[in-house]
């Protein structure tokens, strides 16, 4: 071991990334699928990896699709218990971002056993068992490994009506753009990893990372919606710009719309310019195709959120229905621009102020 027995173990400090943060770069993960063959052999394959979306679809052939996702990720914070269930909720969300219900789950564990007690490891999976049962569905089965790093994630299936699932692309120019949780988890994620984020803060980063996205098998019943996703590792920006280039059209936010964490909280940390590695790494993939930045800007828009929330681009006569719907579940709803006709950027940004 490497720590004392007294001393508490801090999952944070095995691992050289956390949550989604430890991505692949998009540019990177561009330069890994270009090399490979596309998928359109396959006509049952509804959605598959080239259109960049949080899940495969599959058609059954009796009126029904088979959602397939699969995410993992190095701890995110110290608590196995909470490693465990952060991890199974970002996995979860992924068919929620596809509009349909999860069925069963099975877990992906890489763990040190030479330098961690297997016990940390029962803790994640009863984390990641809880959040399952939270959700209906049985965590059924898995696979693990001896690793240098900890790592888990939940292989997750779900159905969906073949002609009611939602993908990143079809959105139409002037469809508004919802966002249903506040920016910020990469930055306090960081925070934690260098020892600088306080217990409450901590408990904050872990309550908002639990938060799920079961809205979305509900979105299937408004007419309006014409795309969906999450945002997760490639940050807004990222995420944005991928539902952007599936629906061949651009997009116009308002930087002062988009909700933030408790800014008493993540002020301090931004004043300090605690960034992730992957911040950079996401804003060197997309600059290309963003309006210039300031760096605020750079630092919100490019941020690799974990479990984020969920991104919807609705036309404006189905924007109250959405509003009515997400408000009777619980859940935030923030416009924070609207889809346009394609430009000169992908995406643009402005400020009110």
């Amino acid at each position: 071991m490497d720590q004392k027995s007294s001393d508490p173990i801090k999952l944070s400090a095995y691992s050289h990334g956390a949550g989604c943060g430890c991505k692949l770069s998009p540019a990177q993960l561009d330069e890994v699928l270009s090399k490979l063959e596309p998928t359109t052999a396959f006509p049952k394959l509804l959605v598959g990896s080239s259109s960049k979306d949080d899940a495969a679809v599959y058609d059954l052939g009796d009126g029904k699709a088979l959602i397939s996702t699969l995410d993992f990720f190095m701890p995110i914070v110290d608590d196995a218990f909470d490693f465990g269930r952060v991890a199974a909720t970002n996995a979860i969300n992924d068919v929620y971002a596809m509009g349909a219900s999860p069925i069963f789950a099975l877990a992906i564990l890489g763990w040190p056993v030479g330098k961690l007690p297997t016990s940390l490891a029962t803790e994640v999976i009863r984390g990641a068992q809880e959040v399952c049962k939270e959700h209906g569905i049985p965590l059924a089965g898995g696979h693990s490994i001896d690793n240098l790093e900890p790592l888990f994630g939940l292989s997750v299936n779900g159905l969906v009506a073949t002609t009611s699932f939602i993908s990143n692309g079809g959105s139409k120019p002037g469809d508004l753009l919802y966002l249903t949780k506040p920016i910020g988890t990469g930055i306090l994620a960081t925070a934690l990893k260098r020892g600088l984020a306080s217990p409450e803060h901590i408990a904050y980063l872990t309550n908002m990372m639990l938060q799920s996205n079961k809205v979305g098998a509900l979105l299937p019943q408004i007419h309006g919606i014409h795309a969906l996703t999450d945002v997760t590792g490639f940050g807004l920006a990222g995420h944005l710009i991928e539902l952007c280039e599936g629906s061949n059209l651009s997009a116009r936010i308002n930087f002062d719309d988009i909700p933030l964490m408790d800014l008493s909280i993540l002020k301090p940390y931004l004043d300090a310019f605690v960034i992730p590695d992957n911040t950079f790494r996401n804003f060197s993939s997309y600059s290309s195709k963003l309006s210039t930045l300031s760096g605020i800007q750079m630092q919100i828009l490019c941020d690799p959120q974990t479990s984020g929330g969920l991104l919807i681009a609705v036309s404006k006569e189905s924007a109250n229905h959405l509003e009515v719907l997400l408000k009777d579940n619980g859940v935030g709803a923030w416009v924070i621009g609207e889809m346009i006709e394609k430009s000169d950027k992908v995406l643009n940004v402005y400020s009110s102020f």
